[in-house]
């Protein structure tokens, strides 16, 4: 299956900083008030924290048009933001100051999930971007994600972009996947049998008080509650809209590419829960710059480089990628990507100039406009 058969849409969160100091602010309320309507059908939303808002692209069907809307949601946002004194940031989690405990958005929903989960909702500023792939049948979407489930370390790896939590280094190149792993159900999915062993799964959760609803099923990637697709949750947001764009395409590639192998009849290979739970740590913590955990079987090694992670996921994605004529300009993105780094890595040499985070927010608020 070619990839470009498949529509595409992308949800990006993003945090606002002072323009003076740098910190997060609350003011989510006002700068969405200030947002200009985009034209495309894209749109802009509060999300549960008042330092955050979340942009959602409409359904595109092409990368080039993607990489338009996003680029327009993220222009109308950040004009909103300066208006008001702040700047959009594509950052992971906030790299300075400290937003708080919530005051959350005034969403009866929101106010809902505060008084469940109560400090679980404190320092909750994490920005994480999802795309979503059109997989309109229920049960073949189950089956999908259970082909996906091996590739979640590594588009963690190509998507890491919070190093930095509240003025210090934490070490991770994703801060925000351990941050955000406090909740009942962040984490790689399970393996399922169809999608009525996923609807059972989301009712015990529901009785059992873990969730709210269906929404609040936070796996790294699953079948989405709200519209017909695949949606992959697992990475950070990222500072540049091309960055972004060369996640969504490889995201795209990999489901054609699994919806081939399930139509050929191939099962999902196997990874186990607790040796995926340990790749997508390790892929959180070391980044590009580390050693992976191999999870396919197919190498002696459990360790690999990531750039030997890359490079499987480039063997099993490249003849939807060339159906489709977007081999070239992925490759091309890769090979852009591992030069100047991740978002952690670029967060990191910012720093390095003059140990000032002032810097890294000013970094990430300059890319998240090209």
């Amino acid at each position: 299956m070619r990839a470009s058969e498949l529509t595409v849409g992308v949800e990006e969160e993003f945090f606002l900083a002072d323009v003076a100091t740098r910190h997060a602010v609350l003011r989510a309320e006002t700068v969405l008030e200030g947002t200009a309507p985009v034209p495309g059908g894209g749109r802009v939303e509060p999300e549960l924290a008042r330092a955050q808002v979340e942009s959602v692209s409409a359904v595109c069907r092409d990368i080039g048009s993607l990489r338009e809307e996003l680029l327009r949601l993220r222009r109308s946002v950040a004009a909103a933001a300066e208006s008001n004194g702040c700047r959009l940031v594509a950052s992971g989690v906030v790299p300075l100051g400290d937003p708080g405990p919530p005051p959350v958005s005034d969403r009866p929903r929101y106010h809902r999930i505060a008084e469940r989960f109560g400090p679980l909702l404190d320092q909750q500023s994490a920005c994480a971007c999802h795309v979503h792939v059109g997989v309109p049948d229920p049960e073949e979407a189950v089956q999908v994600v259970n082909h996906l489930r091996m590739w979640l370390p590594v588009l963690l790896v190509l998507s890491s972009n919070s190093p930095f939590w509240r003025g210090r280094d934490t070490g991770y190149a994703s801060w925000r996947t351990p941050l955000f792993a406090r909740w009942p159900t962040a984490g790689p999915p399970p393996y399922l049998s169809g999608r009525a062993e996923y609807e059972e799964i989301v009712e015990c959760l529901r009785e059992t008080g873990a969730i709210l609803d269906g929404g609040m099923l936070f796996w790294y990637a699953r079948p989405s509650r709200h519209v017909p697709t695949v949606e992959v949750r697992i990475a950070d947001v990222m500072p540049t809209v091309d960055d972004t764009v060369l996640f969504a395409a490889l995201v795209r590639a990999l489901v054609a590419t699994v919806l081939t192998d399930l139509r050929r009849g191939r099962a999902a290979p196997a990874a186990g829960d607790h040796l995926l739970r340990a790749a997508c740590w390790r892929a959180a913590r070391y980044g590009l710059r580390g050693d992976g955990v191999d999870v396919s079987g197919r190498v002696d090694e459990r360790l690999i480089p990531a750039s030997g992670q890359i490079k499987q996921l480039m063997e099993y994605v490249s003849p939807a990628l060339e159906a489709s004529g977007e081999d070239g300009a992925v490759r091309a993105g890769l090979r852009a990507l591992r030069l100047r780094g991740t978002g952690a890595d670029r967060q990191r040499a910012a720093y390095r100039r003059r140990n000032r985070f002032e810097d890294v927010v000013d970094l990430l608020a300059d890319q998240a406009l090209t």
